[in-house]
């Protein structure tokens, strides 16, 4: 089974800057194994939300060549628990972006609170390098349809972000 902690995007800018949104529900089955009794989004949960909101938008700056993995949270504080009904928008920005790793900021906020802060570091690793493949090309596109990738994606210029046909 794979998770996924993120539903949408709302915005990508191809190499700068992506909103993605996440709705918390009581129909999610963790929300009945944490805490129980207290329904809460687990904030590790909320850390795997930004990172695959940042780790889709480094893939995508390097046009998928390499495998991105979280190698380190950098710092992560958080200020209040997401609970169900929350719609949480994680809003990611690539600080750094080099051949061997990229640094990016991300916040989560419900409504016009913060709701968590987050430096994350992703390590770019070739094919090969002892990670495993996640996704076969085609599931992966089709995981980025779902999520509007390519309906409000952007690249620098404002220019609609084309499909790659790997």
């Amino acid at each position: 089974m794979r998770w996924f902690w993120i539903d949408r995007f709302d915005e990508f800018v191809r190499g700068r800057h992506a909103t993605a949104v996440k709705n918390v529900s009581l129909a999610e089955e963790h929300m009945h194994d944490h805490f129980p009794g207290v329904a809460l989004m687990p904030n590790s949960l909320v850390v795997e939300g930004m990172a695959q909101t940042a780790g889709l938008l480094v893939a995508d700056a390097i046009e998928f060549n390499r495998r991105v993995v979280l190698a380190k949270v950098a710092g992560a504080e958080f200020h209040f628990d997401a609970v169900p009904g929350d719609t949480l928008k994680f809003e990611a920005r690539i600080l750094d972006l080099k051949p061997t790793g990229s640094l990016c900021k991300v916040t989560s906020t419900v409504g016009e609170r913060v709701q968590g802060e987050a430096e994350l570091f992703f390590a770019h690793l070739e094919p090969g390098e002892g990670v495993p493949k996640l996704f076969e090309p085609d599931e992966l596109l089709q995981w980025l349809d779902q999520m509007h990738i390519y309906d409000v994606g952007r690249d620098e210029a404002g220019r609609p972000l084309s499909r790659p046909d790997w």
